[in-house]
């Protein structure tokens, strides 16, 4: 376990008066051209121009099959229910998230560790990595909420202290996104412009954001100018597939109204070179299962 650094120059203001454009301050791909890894060198340069990398299959339908029963293991255990690690839907009290897998699941912690994951992690950010933050996001049918137009990185600076854009999250699909399901969207391009949004932090605002985001949204303004901008994604793929995608890209996810679940495997990863320190726009830090303080590499 390591400590957190001394606070660092503030970046990207945010959460203040009024919302606040900053030009991108820090590297896409911090690794050096040429540098050895499971990404092609096209596929990198395409996620440093629109911010995401889709793959359609990063594990086989077998491994698909082997964290699926392990989803549903955790999410039909009472213990786990009452974690607080556990995040439930306010409308109908199904569990929406389920925080630290990789601490909680032996079978996903192998799955952090797998080489096709955090070997493109650490392509990307270009030095040893840290989990920042994993869980695991079940989107049943019939309701389940979405989540809002946001950027990772305001959170992740204004209430966990990430001083730099250097984190990439990867999203594994564990069922069929389809275009109708809830799937994630992505505005292209979007990661080189980091919009500081207005308003303060509430005392222990992740109690609410997680079941529906408010602190830290963009204004209907600011999303539509960057709508008209960049454009939108919707990433579609079968079971296995995966996106990769910056952690200053405006992403969100509509609500799940059909009859078809998404689920899905989410990881954060966070260069060791880029640690917290104390939050740049909150009055306390987020918990550890949410925003990590062990910043010992993946091995």
């Amino acid at each position: 376990m390591t400590t957190a650094p001394e606070r660092t120059t503030d970046l990207y203001p945010t959460r203040g008066a009024t919302e606040v454009i900053t030009p991108r301050q820090d590297p896409v791909v911090w690794s050096e051209p040429g540098a050895p890894g499971p990404i092609e060198a096209a596929d990198l340069q395409a996620y440093e121009r629109d911010g995401f990398l889709a793959i359609d299959r990063l594990i086989g339908p077998d491994e698909v099959e082997v964290y699926s029963r392990e989803l549903e293991r955790l999410i039909s255990d009472p213990a786990i229910r009452a974690d607080e690690r556990s995040i439930v839907e306010p409308r109908t009290q199904e569990i929406r998230s389920v925080f630290e897998v990789h601490k909680i699941s032996q079978v996903f912690a192998d799955l952090v560790r797998d080489p096709r994951v955090v070997g493109r992690a650490r392509q990307i950010l270009g030095s040893d990595v840290y989990v920042h933050q994993s869980r695991i996001n079940v989107k049943p049918g019939f309701g389940a909420t979405g989540f809002y137009w946001h950027s990772d990185f305001e959170t992740w600076h204004a209430e966990d202290g990430l001083p730099n854009m250097r984190t990439v999250s990867v999203s594994i699909a564990l069922t069929e996104n389809y275009a109708t399901n809830g799937g994630l969207m992505i505005m292209p391009g979007s990661h080189k412009t980091f919009l500081g949004c207005a308003g303060a932090t509430p005392k222990d605002n992740y109690k609410k954001s997680l079941q529906m985001q408010d602190a830290g949204t963009p204004s209907n303004e600011a999303l539509t100018e960057l709508a008209s901008e960049y454009g939108i994604r919707l990433f579609t793929g079968k079971p296995g597939s995966a996106t990769w995608f910056d952690c200053n890209c405006m992403h969100g996810s509509g609500d799940n109204i059909t009859p078809y679940p998404r689920s899905n495997v989410f990881i954060v990863f966070n260069s060791v070179e880029n640690a917290a320190v104390e939050p740049f726009a909150a009055p306390v830090r987020r918990p550890e299962f949410i925003g990590a303080r062990d910043f010992t590499p993946v091995r």
